[in-house]
C-alpha cells in the first residue's frame, strides 16, 4: 500500500520549503491530505515514496472542507502513475489493530502501527478514531490503515494539555469529496481565508471550530462552552444549536437538549441529523415512544442513514416490539454490515 501515499511538501512566497505534511490518492491526479497542510503555502509538490520517488507540482485544491480540516490536492501527472489507496466505510473497533504511513520528521515512507483505542462520534464532521500508533507533525494527513490495507481514516494531530493526541477523521467524511472543474488556485484560498476574517459571523465561526476541536479530543464541558457562545453570537446558525444539543445530552441534560434541537429544528426543518438527535434526547430522556416518532422521520428523509434504523431498532426493543427491531436489522443488512451485527446482537440478548 505504500505506494498510493506521498509527501506533501509547502513552499512560502520566498520559495523555501515552510511545511512537510502526508496524503495518499483517492483518485488519479488527485491527493487528500489536511487543509492546514498547504493553508498559507505559495506552492506546493508532491513527492511519491514509490521506487527512488519522483516529485510532481501540485496545481491547485480540488476540493475543500473546512470543518474537516481536509483538502484534495490536484496533481500534474500521469494518471497511470498514481497508485489509488482503496478505502472502506467500515471503521476499525476499539482494540482492533492499524497502522499509519506517512511523513514524520521528513522520514519518508514510515510505518507506525498500533490500535485503535476510542471511536467518538462529533455531529456534522463524522466518527473520530483515536489511535495509538505514534506520530508527529508530517504525519498530517497520513492515512489510515486496516489490517487489510484498506484506509479508514486520515491522521489530524490535536493538543491537549500540550501533548498531542493522535486522532483520525473516519473515512465516511472524505468519500464524498469530488474533484471541481476549476481547482482553486492557493493564492484564492488565502484570499478566502482573509475575506472570512472580515465577515459578520467571523466571531461565531471561530468558537464553533474550537468548539469542534474540543469535541474531537471528547471534551463535551469545553465543547459546550465555545458552542454556547457561538449560538449567542449568531443565534440563527442550526449547526450550532445540533452541536448544544449533542453536549447536553453527553452531560445528562436532556430536556435542555431537546429545547436546542427544537431550536435548530425552527431554523432547518429538513435537518434529519437534527430530527435523528431529537430522538436520541427523547430516547436519553426514558420517552421512546416520541424517540421512535422522530427516528421515523429521520430514515424517511434519509433512507440510507443507517444510524436511524439502528437507533429504531434500540428504541422498539426498549418498548418489547422484537419483531420491529428485527425489522430494522434487516435494514441494516445492506446498509450497514458492522451496524447490524450489532443490533443483531442487542436482539439476541
Amino acid at each position: 500500500v505504500k505506494p498510493s501515499v506521498v509527501s506533501v511538501i509547502t513552499y512560502n512566497s520566498a520559495d523555501e520549503v515552510a511545511l512537510t505534511g502526508s496524503g495518499f490518492f483517492i483518485r488519479p491526479g488527485q491527493v487528500l491530505t489536511n487543509l492546514h497542510v498547504v493553508e498559507g503555502a505559495s506552492r506546493v509538490e508532491i513527492r511519491t515514496f514509490e521506487g527512488k520517488g519522483k516529485t510532481y507540482a501540485v496545481t491547485g485544491l480540488s476540493d475543500v472542507d473546512e470543518d474537516g480540516d481536509l483538502a484534495v490536492l490536484s496533481v500534474e501527472m500521469p494518471s497511470e502513475r498514481a497508485r489509488v489507496a482503496e478505502t472502506t466505510l467500515a471503521l476499525p473497533e476499539e482494540g482492533e489493530r492499524i497502522f499509519v504511513i506517512g511523513n514524520p520528521l521528513r522520514l519518508e515512507g514510515s510505518v507506525a502501527d498500533g490500535i485503535v483505542s476510542a471511536v467518538r462520534e462529533v455531529p456534522s464532521l463524522g466518527r473520530i478514531v483515536q489511535i495509538t500508533a505514534p506520530i508527529s507533525h508530517g504525519n498530517s494527513g497520513s492515512p489510515v490503515f486496516n489490517m487489510r490495507g484498506q484506509v479508514v481514516g486520515i491522521v489530524t494531530i490535536r493538543v491537549m494539555n500540550g501533548q498531542n493526541i493522535n486522532l483520525a477523521l473516519g473515512s465516511q467524511r472524505f468519500a464524498s469529496l469530488r474533484g471541481a472543474a476549476r481547482p482553486i488556485g492557493f493564492d484564492e484560498l488565502a484570499d478566502r481565508a482573509k475575506g472570512a476574517q472580515k465577515m459578520p459571523g467571523a466571531a461565531s465561526d471561530w468558537y464553533y471550530r474550537s468548539g469542534l476541536n474540543s469535541l474531537w479530543l471528547g471534551n463535551y464541558d469545553s465543547a459546550l462552552g465555545y458552542f454556547e457562545t457561538a449560538v449567542n453570537k449568531n443565534p440563527s446558525r442550526a449547526e450550532g444549536w445540533i452541536q448544544v444539543g449533542f453536549c447536553k445530552v453527553k452531560q445528562g441534560k436532556n430536556q435542555d437538549a431537546i429545547r436546542a434541537f427544537e431550536r435548530a429544528l425552527r431554523l432547518k426543518p429538513s435537518s434529519y441529523e437534527a430530527i435523528n438527535k431529537l430522538g436520541d434526547a427523547y430516547y436519553h430522556a426514558g420517552n421512546y415512544y416520541k424517540a421512535l416518532e422522530y427516528y421515523k422521520q429521520a430514515v424517511t428523509l434519509r433512507p440510507d442513514m443507517a444510524e436511524g434504523f439502528y437507533n429504531l431498532g434500540l428504541a422498539y426493543l426498549e418498548l418489547g416490539d422484537h419483531a420491529a427491531a428485527a425489522q430494522q436489522s434487516r435494514a441494516l443488512k445492506t446498509l450497514d454490515a458492522e451496524l447490524h451485527k450489532k443490533l443483531a446482537g442487542e436482539i439476541e440478548r
